[in-house]
């Protein structure tokens, strides 16, 4: 099967609504390029409004979906992947029974405090987890990086795009696919969009899937319109000058 008959099977440039377990089983295996995703912490989060985030509490889902994501990701490619550090035990076992090989971890340095007890936590944090033996990047970004602050105004832990779209640009070429499959309010798909990727996202919960679908629908208005004669601009940002960069970037 050609790489164009498998794209026709897949649900490119998409964010789908349901179970990311089931949605994934529906993809053909090794077909996605790269996959940045965000997880439920297993903390039960509540945020100060209140919003909580679906399937947050039990473990029940996580060494299903984290084998299936491994049988869709292409052999020699990555995976980032957030998670709690209180439930590292419970991860890393299921990142392990997949097959994947955790071969780097990252921490997202953050202004703000998202909670206070013994510490102020004021940090995020991500493995780097490999299936087979990927290329190393020609500039590898530090493992230390800023996380601006997003407003979480779509979700309660909303993720700035820029900081997302440094990881996709770094382990992905354009044209590729980034898969999230636990997309929120499409803040993965939305950076690959910008830097000139396809995406495939899935998300379970309602309210912020129609929230992740509108941004993107947003976000594809936008570079369709900066990239009309009248306002050339490059999709992939890593050609955009720094003092427009927040600009293109922002607000999405």
């Amino acid at each position: 099967m050609n790489t164009n008959t498998i794209q026709r099977e897949l649900p490119i440039n998409e964010i789908l609504h349901g179970d990311c377990i089931e949605a994934m089983r529906r993809m053909p295996a090794n077909t996605v390029d790269l996959i940045v995703t965000d997880p439920p912490y297993l903390v039960n989060y509540r945020d100060r409004d209140g919003r909580s985030i679906q399937n947050d509490v039990d473990a029940s889902w996580l060494k299903p979906a984290m084998a299936e994501a491994y049988r869709v990701l292409k052999q020699d490619r990555v995976a980032v992947c957030f998670y709690g550090w209180s439930k590292v035990d419970k991860f890393f076992e299921a990142w392990k029974d997949a097959g994947f090989q955790p071969v780097g971890h990252l921490v997202f340095r953050k202004t703000y405090s998202s909670k206070s007890r013994f510490f102020r936590y004021q940090h995020e944090q991500a493995f780097l987890l490999a299936k087979g033996r990927p290329p190393l990047p020609k500039q590898p970004l530090g493992d230390v990086m800023d996380m601006p602050y997003s407003g979480n105004k779509l979700h309660p832990t909303q993720k700035p795009v820029s900081t997302l779209a440094s990881l996709i640009r770094a382990f992905s070429l354009p044209g590729e696919i980034v898969l999230d499959a636990f997309a929120g309010s499409g803040s993965s798909c939305a950076a690959a969009l910008l830097t000139g990727r396809k995406y495939i996202g899935i998300e379970l919960n309602a309210e912020y899937h129609q929230a992740a679908v509108l941004r993107l629908n947003r976000v594809s208005g936008r570079i369709a319109k900066r990239s009309s004669p009248s306002f050339p601009r490059p999709v992939d940002d890593t050609c955009v000058p720094a003092r427009l960069k927040a600009n293109y970037c922002s607000a999405v």
